[in-house]
């Protein structure tokens, strides 16, 4: 499933597709510049992203509103995610984003249920 939805990230406007076919989530290098990269600490790994292959060897922490509602994340930055609905997507939020803020995706309505990210509490134990 997925849906596309306009969010925020690093306090820029940015297409984002929400997608439970990804497991992680990428964003777009030209979205922030203050954020640090960091190379990842296990052997880089192979990515098959819009019909081509990456290799992931960074990671990042962005931080993002989706209506308005505040998030933070792990991502990998990519130069580009190519385009979706003729709009340029600026990021790719995957499954380990979404069940961590709870976030679901309702496609018969084209919805975003943002209920877990609305109240903020969570159950880890």
């Amino acid at each position: 499933m997925r849906i596309v939805r306009e969010i925020e990230i690093e306090g820029k406007e940015a297409v984002a597709l929400f997608d439970s076919g990804s497991f992680h989530t990428y964003v777009v290098k030209g979205l922030f510049h203050d954020v640090p990269v960091h190379l990842i600490s296990i052997a880089p790994y192979k990515v098959a992203i819009g019909g081509r292959e990456i290799i992931v060897t960074e990671s990042c922490i962005v931080r993002g509103k989706i209506e308005g509602l505040a998030f933070h994340t792990e991502a990998t930055p990519i130069d580009s995610l190519g385009k979706i609905d003729g709009k340029p997507l600026d990021a790719i939020i995957g499954a380990i984003t979404m069940e961590e803020w709870e976030i679901k995706l309702d496609p018969k309505s084209d919805a975003l249920d943002l209920e877990g990210l609305r109240k903020r509490e969570f159950v880890e134990y």
